[in-house]
């Protein structure tokens, strides 16, 4: 499915450039972003626990790497670090239908836009025209009433997401070639899940489970949440070389109080905000970019419409406000971090606008040799795969803030080489 620029009718749109053109040239083309994958090195089960994946540390500022596992992450973190979670919950999104006719319908949630309406992705054998009625499970009904790209505009017979939850199916993502199965229920959400709304899970967070979180939490590392609903355009590939040209689709976050006060303690400690996962990343930034855009703009409350930042100029020390609204935000390389100081994340698609990120963040070269070792050392990649935690190239913009870089990735190495697994 194509990621598409365009909006549903809802709430403001933060659509914040990811970089000044100034920091952008020579502009980066998709092809800079592909590697081999062996199609074997997909992850189609969630390992047998959550925490007994692999764990590939990355340095960005050598480049070295090395091999652990994913229950080493306590030892990786400082007392007083805060690591921020993605507590959205996975929609069982996807239903299938049919038109008057007797022409079968795939429908998938992008996300609900109001109590009875939602932008969707549909497929069928013929394109869905305005006032075209779609039969669903239950006796309930849909009609198309628009487009906007590649979605539909979608008005329901009743509450939508009280009928996903009754009639609908686990969305696995496209690359996941098996059928749904009961333990997906559970294995494709994370155990601290509470706020429903996403039809992709923030997969960094499926790697945690309660005997983890408690050797954090008994290691003195703090914990925060903030909510970014992932919609199916987290999938969908970047079609166009141009990377310009590439518009993501918009997702709905929050950040509650006690998270940007959590942000604040955390900074005036010196200590890290280590962001679980990619959409914790443009969570915080784009909030970030909107406290940049109100001051510029002479102050204002938070959440007011900010269509155009300038990237380059940074929040005082990274704070952020409480904030609930829209983004679109697409970060590659040249984009000036100003929160996030560390990152846990899955391996991502060759060519994905996660990989960009994650580029933007360690340096592309140093995380591609990264990739490229992965591949060598059979990481398992994907949703149900393995992770990273990465810290920051000088070029992301985040000064390191704690001196534990080398143990980060293990002894000081060569860029481009290894250690052994711990």
């Amino acid at each position: 499915m194509r990621s598409a620029g365009g909006a549903c009718a809802g709430r403001p749109v933060y659509a914040i450039a990811g970089a000044p053109a100034a920091t952008m040239r020579p502009a980066m083309q998709r092809a800079d972003f592909e590697f081999d994958l062996p199609s074997h090195l997909i992850a189609q089960a969630p390992a047998p626990q959550r925490s007994a994946s692999r764990l590939l540390c990355l340095d960005g500022v050598t480049g070295a790497w090395r091999d652990r596992h994913f229950s080493d992450l306590p030892v990786l973190l400082e007392p007083g670090d805060l690591l921020v979670f993605n507590d959205t919950r996975v929609v069982p999104a996807r239903v299938f239908g049919a038109k008057p006719s007797g022409g079968r319908v795939e429908m998938l949630l992008e996300r609900a836009t109001g109590e009875r309406s939602a932008c969707v992705h549909l497929r069928a054998s013929k394109p869905s025209r305005a006032g075209t009625q779609i039969l669903l499970p239950g006796g309930e009904s849909a009609r198309v009433v628009g487009r906007e790209d590649d979605l539909y505009r979608v008005e329901f017979s009743c509450e939508v997401l009280g009928f996903f939850e009754r009639h609908g199916r686990m969305p696995l993502p496209p690359y996941i070639t098996r059928e749904p199965e009961a333990v997906d229920s559970e294995r494709y959400q994370t155990v601290f899940a509470r706020e429903p709304g996403a039809v992709a899970a923030p997969t960094a967070g499926l790697h945690f489970d309660a005997p983890l979180l408690r050797a954090l939490a008994a290691r003195g590392v703090h914990s925060a949440f903030v909510t970014l609903h992932v919609g199916a355009g987290t999938f969908a590939p970047v079609r166009e070389q141009d990377l310009d040209a590439h518009h993501l689709h918009v997702e709905r976050f929050r950040i509650p109080a006690e998270t940007a006060a959590a942000i604040a303690r955390a900074r005036c400690a010196g200590r890290r905000v280590v962001a679980v996962g990619t959409t914790v990343v443009r969570t915080l930034e784009s909030a970030a970019l909107e406290r940049v855009a109100r001051r510029d703009a002479g102050g204002g409350e938070p959440g007011g419409r900010s269509d155009v930042v300038t990237p380059g100029v940074a929040a005082p020390d990274g704070e952020i406000e409480p904030l609930s609204g829209e983004t679109r935000l697409f970060i590659r390389p040249g984009f000036k971090f100003r929160v996030v100081d560390a990152l846990v994340t899955n391996f991502h698609l060759p060519g994905s606008t996660l990989l960009m990120l994650c580029a933007a963040f360690a340096g592309r070269e140093k995380l591609l040799a990264a990739y490229r070792h992965a591949v060598d050392a059979q990481y398992r990649f994907f949703s149900y795969g393995d992770a990273m935690f990465i810290t920051p190239a000088p070029e992301a913009g985040r000064p390191e803030r704690a001196p534990r870089r080398a143990s980060l990735a293990g002894p000081a190495l060569p860029p481009g080489t290894g250690a052994p697994t711990a």
